[in-house]
């Protein structure tokens, strides 16, 4: 068993105490001596050749969260039916059984060796042959906003040749309270305030940011104006998917086995790049541990990288959970290799746009406290699926799936076929121009989600913003006509 934590309040106690009872029944422990990212947990279970891993973390919820995230030996989190045996097996315990006194002669601390591992592994499949003059040349900034990827991306970029790199100072010490923060996730623009102020005082070419656990990072780039803006996390994902696709088919690497990763609630421009270069794009439900479990699942495909709408990416399979410290080595490899060429980053992804067409995607999160607001979001989803909408924004809606069900309805042709999905409570639409609305609860606070998908053909770059607005005017029309606020 290997075992790792975060900054949060009580979580190196916590990741003690679980050390203990393993060592007290006789398992061997792995205990990182300091905090440390997720993502090198899940490395270090196959580093390690262990059975499980374990981390105390609440990832990017509010300083009053912590939770516990299990890996099994593949290195990602465990799924059905594993979890249901292990839920099983604890609620059957006689505590009486349990010893809780530690053994510490089966107690190993870890850190060093594995963290130059880690590193090790994250530049070999993180860096393309980027020039040492193009990463000379690219500015960056960069916060942990106080958590635990202060451990190694600093020791990543520079060891894979990035030296102009500036860390927002003010949230460079690990801290439980976020003090800087409203919350710690790179998905709310207000986290990145500060890294994007430095930005302007060191005219930084990118900013990179993770929360307290580093699997999410945000990422804000330069415009064709030259202003800094805030990329979401599907824009994230398919400009590196985009990107990782063009290096294997120069490398002559693509034979047509190859697969990339994605979520149900994310852009469908993911399965239109895997389409482009003759490849599968998996879609799977929300949450990385289903995107490892593709690779466990096909052993005969090769994953090149995958990633999802909250900020997620993985590239490929040396971590079986988002990775943060891969992603943001990457990312910056890709703005590298753009600006050295004249281009960027941002002018990169249009050219996805008008090769792909153009995806645009917002999510709305609504929040209901307590059981009252539990209950109007059960009520909201049972009103979705009992008086189904058939029409939105003018445009009929062609087909329903309810993977509560796992049952699809085509209303095209009236047929129902099968989900080939574990079972959740999602629904979503799709609509006769393309569209596409999804609701889901979430799994860990007290919130439904909306997410809209539009899209459009892009002729040219020059023509981005005129179309950009049309579907910006679609999106808000279909929020209106659901009556969502």
């Amino acid at each position: 068993m290997v075992i790792a934590y975060d900054c949060r309040h009580n979580s190196d106690t916590l990741a003690k105490v679980v050390a203990d009872v393993f060592s007290a029944n006789g398992i061997k422990v792995y205990l990182f001596s300091e905090l440390r990212p997720t993502p090198e947990l899940s490395f270090a279970v196959r580093h390690l050749n262990c059975h499980a891993g374990i981390v105390l973390t609440a990832s990017h919820n509010p300083p009053e969260y912590n939770g516990y995230k299990v890996y099994w030996q593949d290195g990602g989190q465990l799924v059905p039916p594993q979890d249901e045996e292990v839920i099983t097996i604890i609620e059957n315990l006689e505590y009486s059984d349990i010893n809780f006194e530690a053994n510490e002669s089966l107690i190993e601390y870890i850190d060093k060796v594995i963290d130059e591992a880690f590193w090790k592994s994250t530049i070999e499949n993180a860096s393309f042959n980027t020039p040492q003059n193009a990463k000379d040349n690219l500015k960056i900034v960069y916060t942990s906003l106080h958590g635990t990827s202060i451990k190694s991306i600093p020791s990543v970029l520079t060891n894979a040749g990035y030296k102009h790199l500036h860390i927002v100072p003010e949230q460079e010490v690990p801290d439980g309270n976020f003090p800087t923060v409203k919350s710690p996730n790179p998905e709310e623009p207000e986290a990145l305030t500060m890294a994007l102020a430095l930005a302007e005082k060191t005219n930084a070419d990118i900013v990179v940011g993770t929360d307290p656990d580093s699997d999410r990072l945000g990422v804000a780039v330069r415009n064709l104006e030259g202003k800094m803006i805030l990329l979401n996390g599907n824009q994230t994902m398919v400009i590196m998917t985009g990107f990782l696709l063009e290096q294997w088919k120069r490398a002559g690497k693509l034979t047509g086995t190859e697969f990339v990763g994605s979520t149900i609630v994310s852009t469908p421009m993911m399965q239109e790049l895997a389409s482009g270069y003759g490849i599968e794009c998996k879609v799977g439900l929300t949450g990385f541990k289903w995107i490892a479990k593709f690779i466990k699942d096909f052993p005969n495909q090769q994953f090149i990288g995958g990633g999802e709408e909250s900020f997620g990416y993985m590239v490929g399979d040396a971590v079986r959970d988002k990775d943060a410290v891969a992603a943001i080595l990457l990312v910056c490899e890709i703005a590298a290799q753009a600006k050295a060429a004249g281009s960027s980053l941002y002018n990169e992804l249009l050219n996805l746009y008008v090769d792909y067409g153009l995806y645009k995607e917002y999510l709305i999160s609504i929040t209901k406290k307590g059981i009252e607001g539990a209950n109007e979001i059960k009520q909201m989803m049972l009103d979705l699926r009992e008086n189904p909408l058939k029409e939105i924004n003018g445009q009929r809606v062609v087909c329903v799936e309810d993977y509560q069900s796992s049952k699809a309805l085509d209303l095209m042709s009236n047929v129902t076929y099968d989900i080939k999905i574990p079972k959740s409570d999602v629904l979503i639409y799709y609509v006769e121009d393309g569209s596409k609305i999804c609701a889901r609860p979430s799994g860990t606070e007290p919130k439904i989600k909306f997410y809209f998908s539009v899209n459009s053909e892009l002729p040219s770059i020059e023509k981005y913003a005129s179309v950009e607005q049309e579907l910006d005017t679609k999106i808000k029309n279909i929020i209106t006509e659901m009556n969502l606020f």
